[in-house]
């Protein structure tokens, strides 16, 4: 809105962009494809389009190389009674370290990681890297094509649990899912060139649904993931059947600016429902000083992302710090009041340390947090996404824990053909991580919504 400040950089305003049917006008506008090259060096005269199997690996001298920095630590004794209110407590991050050096076993979690085929593709100079998950062949069944896209501090692990709910048959429908790697985190190749922001990465990602052989799929993202599959959306929507959300964020103008100022007393008058107000108001407690109490992360990635992750991309204790600390506010702010951030409540420490180890294994903490410089070089507000609608048919789940509500009379501002909203019962920011069944059923009820099941 116009009296808010602006958020973190997954609440980018995310824009909108009209599909082309014959119900549309043809003169709507789309965001162009554009071209890019972020690989070392010159651009070759070709390259190479094969698709190649790829198998996450360790070695005992990765994880002897962990265990002595894990060893060498340094910590500071925390505050008293401060709890997760300066950031993850040192009390019980020695607890969480000691598990991760006596019982954590990467070999097994890597096993684990193996268990859905994983490939590799070079696409605008770089190795991306995707999981591609088929369903059972059944009779009478109609196979949909679904890309999922993380966001930081995530990684597609955080789809392991949806995956196999998502491939199940719903009276006729099942996914085929591909859950790429945003460059530069993970296993997927990092840009060797400045610029490497949200429209590349769709760019990236729509040309691996082309190599798939995927001519209309559906999309889901949250964080990142929301940005760059609302991108996608806006560049080729003749190719996206539906976009499903689990964030968004709406416009900032007049109209978000009176619904503010009438919504408290008269929410009908501007389209909020009960839920709405509950989840809205006291605004600037809510939506304005939680967020600048929580944003801090993001003014430094978003300027000097090299010299920030310096440490953390040297010290395996710290990138646990950094990154878990994240897992345990943005599933649920109370979550600061408890003295083990309630880290064990919806997530187990084997898949948050997994998810650590992506990070850890392949050096790409720096060039994950550079993708918060590169979308923040400017205002967001006048960037070409911000002033295209989006015209796609869309889902929206709206978790009650997430960072910030977006009302669905804000989101349809710019998300122009909204087929669904739902108010999710719990979860916060990584409701794949931690409410798969939740969010699975609301994604497959959408999906039937457009496909008329």
């Amino acid at each position: 809105s116009a009296t808010q400040i602006p958020p973190p950089v997954f609440f980018l305003s995310l824009a909108s962009t009209a599909r082309r049917d014959p119900t549309v006008s043809r003169k709507v506008k789309t965001i162009p494809l554009g071209e890019g090259w972020w690989g070392a060096g010159e651009k070759p005269l070709s390259e190479d389009q094969k698709i190649y199997p790829f198998t996450v690996q360790t070695s005992d001298k990765e994880i002897e190389d962990l265990y002595e920095r894990i060893d060498r630590t340094r910590y500071t004794d925390p505050l008293e009674d401060s709890r997760f209110h300066y950031g993850f407590n040192s009390t019980h991050l020695k607890k969480v370290v000691s598990y991760w050096r006596h019982e954590f076993d990467w070999k097994k979690q890597v096993a684990v990681l193996n268990q859905y085929p994983h490939f590799k593709t070079r696409i605008e100079g770089l190795d991306v890297h995707f999981i591609h998950v088929r369903p059972p062949h059944r009779e009478n069944q109609k196979v949909l094509p679904l890309m999922m896209v993380h966001g930081w501090p995530g990684s597609f692990y955080e789809f392991y649990k949806i995956l196999p709910l998502l491939t199940q048959n719903h009276d006729g429908i099942a996914f085929e899912v591909i859950c790429p790697s945003i460059p530069g985190y993970g296993f997927s190749e990092a840009s060797h060139k400045q610029g490497f922001n949200s429209f590349a990465a769709a760019r990236i990602f729509l040309t691996l649904m082309e190599r798939l052989g995927f001519s209309q799929f559906y999309l889901q993202g949250g964080d990142w993931g929301s940005l760059i599959t609302t991108n996608m959306s806006q560049m080729k929507p003749h190719c996206v059947k539906g976009l499903h959300l689990n964030m968004c964020m709406s416009t900032r103008g007049f109209k978000v600016l009176l619904s503010l100022m009438i919504g408290p007393y008269l929410p009908f008058l501007v389209g909020f429902s009960r839920e709405d107000v509950r989840r809205l108001f006291p605004f600037f407690e809510k939506n304005v000083y939680s967020i600048l109490r929580e944003s801090g992360y993001m003014h430094i990635q978003a300027t000097k992302p090299d010299t920030a992750g310096c440490g953390v991309n040297d010290s395996p204790v710290g990138l646990a710090a950094y990154i878990l600390e994240k897992f345990s506010s943005w599933t649920d702010m109370k979550n600061r009041d408890l003295v083990d951030g309630g880290l064990e409540r919806k997530f187990s420490l084997d898949d948050l340390l997994t998810n650590v180890m992506i990070y850890w294994t392949t050096g790409s903490v720096i060039s994950s947090m550079r993708f918060y410089k590169e979308n923040l070089q400017s205002n967001p507000d006048n960037r070409v996404d911000a002033k295209t609608g989006i015209f796609v048919p869309t889902g929206l789940a709206a978790f009650p824990d997430e960072l910030m509500h977006t009302p669905k009379s804000w989101a349809q501002i710019r998300y122009r053909d909204i087929r669904s909203y739902t108010f999710m019962p719990r979860g916060g920011h990584f409701p794949a991580f931690e409410e798969p069944q939740l969010l699975a059923n609301d994604i497959v009820q959408f999906v039937k919504k457009v496909e008329k099941f």
